[in-house]
């Protein structure tokens, strides 16, 4: 081993506090008599964790992390390693393409271990880094010692922990796992000279089934588990499926790149989009029947420089809806929120980021004021779910339903109430605040950072100050958290580093900060579930002088503290308090000067 690989390991460790001085001079001593890894060394004497090891070389040295239980690795490629030299080294050849093998390892510092791989195999080596004990599962399902035994067809996706199946969407009694399934048909394309061109129409009947079935499991799959969106991503050797589940991504299979065409082309033709065009983006929609349920799939194709992404947004219209209470808005904002619901006009305007809850919070506010003595209307971009006792519509811009369009309709409809799903230009704008001084009570959302940012907004579209001021009777902008995981919550003290990026006020020894230290229950991830965390501007007289006199939004906001507002900042930092999320999580979603 090179004096290069310990000092970039060893004393970067060091350097870290992640070992002592000390525990690294054992460990060298101890690596002269077994010839082991140094970095299995410090695994094998408790001087570090997996996890430890793992964020280091991924976050400080840059190695990408291989998570094996989501790799279908085809077994004559791991073969290319003798099993000796797999065992010793702790190591698993995953893919070869033309001369560069790519191969998981423990130590991918180990200069002897990638000059002993290149001189055995007459390869490049491509070192990926993975854990121990996702390399030793490898090399038993590979090499005949575990369950898999020779010729075990390739690395289960998920392992035995996983414990996730799915149905076939085309028959719901055919129950199959998904990992099992990819493990069967991963010899699909193999046989042409490029996957790039690989066509779903021209393949023969047998792969053509394999790949229809295979994304079909792969959509059940991310039903079951909750997910909102799909990606099907290509790189240079493999094809990545990656679920958004509780707003992050989270990758759960990697297939070879002999997959990525067909499967794209089963996309679209799912979609009703055109196989044939892979220059330019297309969108299309799926509709589903799952379990009686309706499911409405959004589609995006994009063309990279690797081929083509797909993304897939799943909407439940049957999803059974949050009310008001469930959207974890404090005591004091959802009763201030909710006595906006009483007024007979006005503008309720809900802002944030995609993904950060807005349409929930509006159709909870829906699902609180439906009666059937009032009328209440819709236009969205789509109907993302269905409300019993609502008039829903959704726009058609290929047939000149847009949203300025159908406002004007819905208002010779006789409503009462009017939802809008997005104000995006200066005619929307305008006839929702002329149906708001009507008499109309109208809910719509603006993509702004905070709630004193969307007056700024609207005067920026072309809306006259006094409009905003005279029409517009509450703003609340929110994101969404993720909540730790019941199951696996610690106490723990958090680094110096984030208290100050969050400004906590934190005092050792009394104020209790928790965490998820990862369990089977939230995938290891520490966090299960999301909440809300939110600002609510209400209009009052002063703050409607600054509106028409233009002041800047920092004033705007500055006076809305005043009266008693709470940041999403402060918000967020109560729910830490609460022991529902972390510093981490706050700090992600919200601005530093929201104080």
């Amino acid at each position: 081993m090179s004096r290069i690989e310990k000092k970039l390991l060893g004393e970067s460790l060091v350097a870290e506090n992640l070992i002592t001085p000390e525990q690294l001079r054992t460990a060298l001593a101890e690596q002269k008599q077994t010839s082991d890894t140094l970095g299995y060394t410090l695994l094998r004497l408790n001087y570090l964790t997996e996890q430890q090891l793992l964020d280091f070389l991924g976050s400080k040295l840059g190695f990408p992390y291989a998570n094996l239980r989501n790799y279908v690795i085809d077994p004559k490629v791991v073969k290319v390693i003798p099993e000796n030299i797999a065992r010793k080294y702790h190591c698993i050849a995953m893919l070869k393409v033309k001369g560069a093998l790519t191969v998981a390892m423990v130590d991918p510092l180990d200069s002897f271990l990638l000059e002993n791989l290149e001189y055995t195999t007459a390869c490049k080596i491509k070192p990926l880094v993975s854990t121990m004990t996702e390399i030793q599962h490898a090399i038993d399902e590979f090499y005949g010692a575990g369950a898999g035994g020779p010729g075990s067809g390739g690395m289960p996706l998920g392992g035995a922990q996983s414990g996730v199946t799915a149905a076939g969407l085309s028959d719901p009694k055919a129950a199959v796992s998904l990992q099992e399934f990819a493990k069967k048909v991963q010899g699909v394309g193999s046989g042409a000279k490029d996957a790039s061109v690989i066509d779903l129409s021209k393949m023969n009947a047998t792969d053509q089934a394999n790949i229809i079935q295979l994304v079909n499991l792969i959509i059940m799959r991310a039903i079951k588990e909750k997910a909102s969106d799909i990606h099907i991503e290509p790189d240079d050797t493999v094809m990545r499926c990656r679920f958004r589940i509780d707003g992050m991504l989270q990758e759960v299979l990697a297939l070879p790149k002999t997959f990525e065409a067909a499967t794209v082309s089963r996309c679209k033709v799912m979609a009703e989009l055109d196989i044939a065009e892979k220059r330019v983006p297309q969108d299309g929609r799926i509709k589903l029947n799952v379990d009686n349920r309706e499911i409405d799939l959004r589609v995006s194709t994009y063309p990279t420089l690797r081929g083509e992404k797909v993304v897939m947004r799943i909407l439940d219209k049957q999803r059974v809806l949050f009310g008001l209470e469930d959207l974890g808005l404090p005591d004091d904002t959802l009763q201030r929120y909710s006595s906006l619901l009483e007024k007979p006009n006005g503008i309720i305007l809900v802002t944030g980021p995609t993904g950060s809850g807005k349409t929930s919070t509006l159709y909870a506010s829906l699902q609180k004021i439906k009666d059937p003595t009032i009328n209440i209307v819709t236009i969205e971009d789509p109907v993302e779910y269905q409300l019993p006792g609502i008039n829903q519509g959704q726009i058609n811009p290929k047939a000149g339903f847009t949203f300025a369009g159908g406002l004007r309709s819905i208002l010779r409809q006789d409503p009462d109430v009017i939802m809008v799903g997005e104000i995006r230009d200066y005619d929307t704008a305008e006839v929702a605040i002329r149906a708001a001084l009507t008499g109309h009570l109208v809910f719509s959302t603006l993509h702004t950072n905070d709630s004193a940012g969307t007056v700024t907004r609207l005067i920026d579209m072309g809306v006259e100050p006094f409009l905003v001021a005279s029409s517009v009777i509450g703003i609340m902008a929110q994101r969404l958290v993720r909540l730790i995981c019941v199951e696996c919550r610690e106490e723990f003290v958090p680094s110096t580093a984030i208290i100050k990026s969050s400004k906590l006020l934190y005092q050792a020894g009394k104020t209790k900060v928790y965490r998820g230290k990862g369990c089977e229950k939230c995938n290891n991830t520490g966090y299960r579930g999301r909440t809300t965390i939110s600002e609510l501007l209400i209009m009052n007289e002063r703050i409607k002088e600054l509106i028409v006199e233009k002041a800047p939004a920092s004033v705007i906001k500055n006076e809305a503290i005043k009266q008693g507002m709470r940041t999403l900042r402060q918000d967020g930092l109560a729910k830490v308090l609460r022991g529902q999320t972390t510093l981490e999580e706050v700090v992600r979603v919200s601005a530093e000067d929201e104080i």
